[in-house]
């Protein structure tokens, strides 16, 4: 039995509902994340087993667990929502592992819930591998994120607008699953006993040194603008960047309509529902910054009156920006060999990006082939990297190692969007092998090896992927 505190659970009863898992027909193990199960203490023979899929699939009930649908609201492409909430999601209990730290241990696509509003409560195979597939390529990448610890058939089928697809659910375990359309559910029926209960555990649980809502907000702020840049970094696009999914504590959290750039471009959009480029890839750092002003409008009645409290978040909210430019500067300098950036080395990368855009040039195969001289390759008239490149190694001129620093910063592979389709449509019909070798490929991002080749190729015209969906 591992160690657990449901402290979520322990809070008033407005901020969820108590829901028992809904059983499904024939649970049957389809990944389970073995590292990750043993950094949490779990004994991964009995998750194995079949007692634990039946747990992992909602299916049994351990005395351990408190099972609840958590509320929130949410501005949903810049629309509120006053009430959304855990719709098909559980969070059975927190996890206290023995190397210390406290995690939620979540099922999604348990079934229905008070906050389902008409949904069945259920997923389809294909948007849990591809939140297994992507959330966990992001935590081997180092970046902020939920995990996937298992991934699990329902033996039965769900319907969506492709029509009769197999059933699964994904198994979560986050930091927390606080997010800030949490702090607007409340904020918007003027509740300020449950606000002021909210921010208080959300601070003590996530930024203990912080001191007052001021604090919670300013420790949000830093960590989302070092996320986003992290985002930028690698080329990843949210795709859903909606207040009820950004989280509170700096985790990246809901992958739905999520992909990786190929040919890189500063307004690139995959999700199918993202009509107008609201969350285009270069609008997520201003994405960030507008929800994060709506957690600052939350807190509000917690931090003063008037102007009283309108300066100071307004002065913590400034904050964003430099340390956004910061971390990304830093990020992006490690990308073309450059260990401590200096002045004008921002110019340097603005003006390769901008190139990359123009020629449609291969984001991660472009830095990656820095180190190795093939980058002038992904470029259709290598002498605009050419004319770049002149100046660029003047500047790693007056640098150590600056092969080193490059391969330390750029993935050899990233989860390339139609090979995450493609394990998709194999596993659809009962082939988990390119699952299997993309999992394993994808937990050593940086690690060149033959077998993984081709992993690392950029799509054929007819095999890139233009649009995602949610898989709602």
């Amino acid at each position: 039995m591992p160690q657990t505190d449901p402290s979520y659970a322990r809070l008033p009863e407005r901020f969820f509902a108590h829901v028992a898992p809904a059983r499904v027909r024939a649970p049957r193990l389809l990944a389970l994340n073995l590292p990750l199960a043993a950094r949490l203490g779990l004994d991964t023979e009995w998750l194995a087993s079949p007692e634990g899929v039946a747990m992992l699939a909602g299916n049994a009930f351990p005395d351990w667990a408190t099972p609840i649908a958590q509320a929130y609201a949410g501005h949903q492409f810049g629309g509120f929502v006053p009430s959304l909430g855990d719709g098909r999601a559980l969070l059975l209990s927190e996890l206290l592992p023995p190397g210390g730290g406290r995690f939620d241990l979540a099922l999604k696509g348990s079934g229905r819930t008070p906050f389902s509003r008409g949904g069945d409560g259920r997923a389809w195979l294909g948007p849990v591998l591809r939140e297994y597939l992507v959330s966990e390529a992001m935590a081997a990448l180092g970046v902020p994120t939920t995990r996937a610890l298992a991934a699990v058939a329902t033996g039965e089928t769900v319907l969506r607008e492709q029509g009769a697809l197999p059933g699964a659910v994904l198994v979560r375990v986050a930091a927390s699953h606080i997010r800030v359309g949490t702090f607007e559910f409340f904020a918007a029926r003027r509740d300020t006993e449950a606000l002021a209960t909210l921010a208080e555990y959300a601070r003590a649980r996530h930024y203990p040194q912080a001191e007052g809502p001021l604090g919670l907000l300013a420790g949000v702020v830093a960590g989302q603008a070092r996320l986003i840049a992290h985002w930028m970094s690698l080329g990843f696009i949210h795709g859903v960047m909606n207040t009820d999914n950004m989280a509170i504590s700096g985790e990246t959290i809901d992958y739905g309509p999520c992909a990786f750039i190929d040919a890189y471009h500063p307004d690139k959009v995959f999700s199918s529902i993202d009509r107008h480029g609201r969350y285009a890839f270069a609008q997520q750092p201003n994405v960030a910054l507008w929800n994060l002003a709506q957690l600052a409008s939350a807190l509000l009645p917690l931090i003063g009156e008037g102007e009283a409290a309108v300066e100071p978040a307004t002065a913590v909210l400034d904050g964003f920006w430099p340390t956004f430019t910061d971390t990304m500067n830093g990020f992006f300098a490690a990308k073309i060999g450059i260990a401590t950036p200096r002045e004008g080395d921002a110019a340097l990368i603005e003006t390769l990006l901008a190139r990359m855009a123009q020629q449609g040039a291969d984001f991660t195969r472009v830095f990656h082939g820095l180190a190795n001289g093939t980058a002038r390759r992904e470029f259709a008239e290598p002498a605009a990297f050419d004319a770049w490149a002149t100046g660029w190694q003047a500047r790693l001129s007056q640098e150590g190692d600056p092969k080193a620093v490059m391969r330390a910063a750029n993935p050899v592979r990233i989860p390339r969007n139609h090979r995450i389709e493609a394990a998709i449509v194999a596993a659809t019909a009962g082939d988990m092998a390119p699952f299997e070798s993309l999992r394993a490929a994808l937990a050593a991002p940086f690690d060149a090896r033959a077998e993984w080749g081709d992993l690392a190729e950029a799509p054929a015209p007819h095999e890139a992927v233009k649009r995602t969906f949610c898989g709602t």
